[in-house]
């Protein structure tokens, strides 16, 4: 288990050293010169120097991509071009607005989709599941940014139920103390229709695997024994077959997390929600490349550590697998 924890580990620092590097030649590679979005022609020669030594735009590339890697391990990813403050500061607060609004989603939408699962399992061969999972794949198959862009128009444009978007109404403030902005009315009112949004759509993945791995465990022979002991239906469903199917959903679920916060680029741009992956996206446009960079990092660790969590969930929660 030890060898294979360390190998594992090993893997994953490989992983995020080639995607780091495979970003920092990108980046430097596109058409354009990344220069040009800090430095003007208007300025003095020696204003120009004196921008590309802050910037560390006069060394040599094996230089920078050297202190590029330095600066990574130390989590510092340099100054934003455009606001000129520390990339990582920025990341931090955004970051945390993604996590509030992905994490809670995302463990609703599974909470949901494995009770359903389970219950359109029970209900096998009849209307009701059939009618389930045709809903179920074809609201999977529509494009969240549409899903979302429809809800907006129904209940924040139509019905004026909810904020068109954003996180507090203009001109809220609360200080120095997050606590009480992220646990306000106002806070609540933005979260409810980008999170309602979020669960709706993650509810299909876990439920159409709960039904499938539910329907697989009632051809288990300790299914067959439980109803030779007399055990009534619901029992053996609830307390036998739900627990022996859960093992699938529980180990996807850190890994679908990862995936989320990569696909919160998406809803975040649609209910302009200032989290990561909006920022993201306002770095692009303006060609920000420290940030673009460190956002794309950032959600790339978080997917492979998500994998990697699933990959060691999956031999705790089943004993049967035995690491080598």
């Amino acid at each position: 288990m030890l060898k294979y924890l360390v190998n594992r580990i090993l893997f994953m620092v490989l992983t995020i050293y080639v995607l780091a590097t495979l970003m920092f030649f990108m980046f430097r590679l596109l058409p354009g010169d990344p220069t040009m979005t800090v430095i003007s022609s208007a300025m003095s020669p020696k204003a120009q120097e004196a921008m590309k030594r802050q910037y560390g735009l006069d060394k040599p590339l094996y230089r920078q991509y050297t202190a590029y890697l330095n600066n990574i391990v130390h989590l510092d990813f340099g100054y934003s071009f455009q606001h000129s403050r520390r990339v990582s500061q920025m990341i931090a607060g955004r970051m945390l607005n993604t996590l509030l609004l992905i994490l809670p989603s995302m463990i609703a939408a599974y909470a949901l989709g494995v009770i359903m699962g389970a219950f359109i399992a029970y209900k096998r061969g009849g209307r009701t599941e059939i009618s389930s999972v045709i809903l179920a794949t074809a609201f999977q198959s529509a494009p969240v940014f549409w899903i979302g862009m429809l809800c907006i128009f129904i209940f924040s444009v139509h019905l004026d139920i909810f904020p068109l978007g954003h996180i507090l109404s203009p001109g809220m403030h609360y200080g120095k103390s997050a606590l009480a902005k992220y646990l306000s009315l106002d806070f609540f009112h933005h979260f409810a229709l980008p999170f309602t949004v979020i669960t709706a759509y993650n509810i299909c993945f876990p439920m159409l695997l709960m039904r499938s791995s539910m329907l697989e465990t009632f051809g288990e022979d300790f299914i067959e024994l439980c109803k030779m002991k007399g055990m009534g239906e619901k029992r053996i469903i609830y307390k036998h077959a739900m627990r022996n199917s859960f093992l699938p959903i529980a180990t996807t679920l850190p890994l679908i997390l990862g995936w989320a916060v990569a696909g919160s680029v998406v809803i975040e741009t649609v209910f302009s929600w200032p989290g990561l992956g909006l920022l993201m996206v306002e770095a692009v446009q303006c060609s920000d490349y420290p940030v673009v960079q460190a956002c794309f990092l950032m959600i790339a660790v978080l997917t492979i550590v998500g994998n990697f969590v699933a990959d060691l969930l999956y031999g705790i929660l089943d004993p049967r697998i035995v690491y080598k």
